[in-house]
């Protein structure tokens, strides 16, 4: 029974043997020519069926160059592909005898990506162009042009001037009427650009001039404009870098913006708001050296808005940092007549501030930092609460004109000024909720323009100003959703 077992087994090896040496020797050496037989006899068939193109592999196109593919020297795929064009051809005719003209778009193209002969394709095409022409009705369509064009309407829906003057064009390339008409309207719409252009609109002007030239690049008036709109642009950035080298940090950060609406990869304008992220972080610095640290933290916040990830305004936090802590360090240390007698020198000073109209500004001589300094050394002084009294009033006008302005971060100062100087409660409560509710229509304006950036550095300062503020959690969703689809 043992070599019974013994004989069975060889057996068996052998018969597997042969199975894998059958498979290794023949099938693998036929399959390719049994396959591509296969893909010829498919696509034989799809072309008789008149499937010729199919977008999921079945047509008689697909067949044939999946069976090239298989095996380049077989020249049986190439002859269907031929086939296949001439069928394309016929397929085209009989559509356009039938009025389906779509259809025959589609047939006369399959037959021009096959390669089929260039003057059959032209007599075709011409011919689909012609019978579309007058089943169009190209005199009504022509009248339909003319008269949006009189009423202004020149582009942006389907029955606008230049629309219509395309789709007869596309019929009539030599139509004369309509040649003039599109011209005409082509140079009113470019007057509009140089008009936008005149307003500062270099956005809209941009948008006119590329509606231009998508419809005729080589219209007359095209070269002036776009130097024009040239000028304008270099103009602004030449505006925008004086307004920074002036120190008008607001004003320059405004132009640069300008510029990336235009053209969001400007590395021009996206340099400049690096600089003005530095030079706000510059002013941060300045301010903590003078334990002017409310100011110091919203130069702060300006510039992160600008440069979240900048190298220059990690260092001025971290120096901001520590100008703080030096404080902590120093003020404990006063001896208590010193204390008082330097109370009595920054209210002397706040007052002087006040007859000279500084109440807010300019930073570190306000009356506000003196009087805030004053707070910080002698927090119950009765004679500090009282000159901290007369100053609400003007921080709160600061507050609302911030936002009036859209000066966020004058309106943060003075919000801040209002909490040091004791305000209600109640009021600075809605204070807070309106500063936030801007700032987070700051950062809805920010990822609408492809910013996410500031659009997050924008919902981050809405957070922080009022954590609760309506309508943050659902924009946080839609900058999530934009920067996944972003990735």
């Amino acid at each position: 029974m043992r070599q019974w077992r013994w004989i069975v087994a060889g057996a068996v090896l052998a018969l597997l043997a042969l199975v894998l040496g059958v498979r290794l020797l023949v099938v693998d050496r036929l399959w390719p020519e049994t396959r591509g037989q296969t893909l010829l006899d498919q696509a034989a068939l799809a072309l008789a069926e008149g499937r010729l193109d199919a977008e999921d592999g079945s047509g008689a196109r697909q067949l044939y160059e999946a069976a090239a593919a298989l095996d380049p020297d077989d020249v049986r795929p190439r002859a269907g592909l031929s086939r296949v064009s001439e069928a394309a051809l016929q397929q085209a005719r009989a559509a356009l005898e039938a009025h389906r003209f779509d259809a025959a778009h589609r047939a006369l193209q399959l037959a021009r990506d096959l390669a089929a002969p260039r003057d059959a394709v032209d007599a075709v095409a011409d011919a689909l162009r012609a019978r579309e022409a007058e089943d169009a009705g190209l005199d009504g369509l022509l009248a339909q042009a003319q008269a949006a064009q009189a009423d202004g309407a020149l582009d942006g829906t389907a029955s606008s001037a230049l629309p219509l003057y395309r789709r007869i064009l596309t019929l009539d390339p030599t139509n004369p009427e309509a040649l003039r008409g599109r011209d005409e309207t082509l140079a009113a719409v470019l007057g509009q650009a140089r008009a936008a252009l005149r307003t500062g609109d270099l956005r809209g002007a941009g948008d006119l001039i590329a509606a231009a030239r998508a419809y005729d690049p080589g219209h007359v008036d095209l070269p002036d404009t776009d130097a024009r709109l040239t000028e304008e642009l270099d103009a602004l950035r030449r505006r925008a870098a004086g307004s920074l080298a002036a120190g008008r940090l607001e004003r320059g950060v405004a132009e640069w913006r300008m510029l990336l609406a235009f053209d969001a990869d400007d590395p021009t304008a996206q340099r400049g708001l690096a600089d003005a992220a530095v030079a706000y972080a510059q002013r941060a610095e300045r301010h903590a050296r003078d334990f002017n640290f409310a100011d110091a933290d919203a130069q702060l916040r300006e510039a992160r808005l600008l440069a979240p990830d900048s190298d220059a305004v990690r260092t001025a936090a971290d120096n901001v940092e520590r100008s703080r802590l030096r404080h902590a360090q120093l003020a404990p240390q006063l001896a208590p007549a010193e204390r008082r007698r330097r109370v009595a020198t920054l209210l002397q000073d706040a007052a002087a501030a006040e007859a000279r109209g500084d109440l807010l500004s300019p930073p570190g001589d306000s009356a506000y930092d003196r009087i805030r300094a004053a707070r910080r050394l002698a927090p119950d002084d009765p004679e500090v609460a009282k000159a901290s009294s007369r100053l609400l009033p003007a921080a709160r006008q600061c507050f609302d004109g911030g936002l009036r302005a859209n000066n966020l971060a004058r309106a943060r100062n003075c919000f801040d000024a209002r909490v040091a100087l004791g305000d209600d409660a109640g009021t600075l409560r809605d204070a807070r909720r309106r500063l936030a509710q801007r700032w987070l229509a700051i950062g809805d304006e920010r990822l609408g323009a492809g910013n996410l950036a500031g659009a997050d550095a924008a919902l981050a300062l809405a957070r922080e100003i009022d954590p609760a503020v309506p309508g943050h959690a659902e924009f946080a969703r839609r900058l999530r959703t934009a920067s996944l689809s972003g990735n």
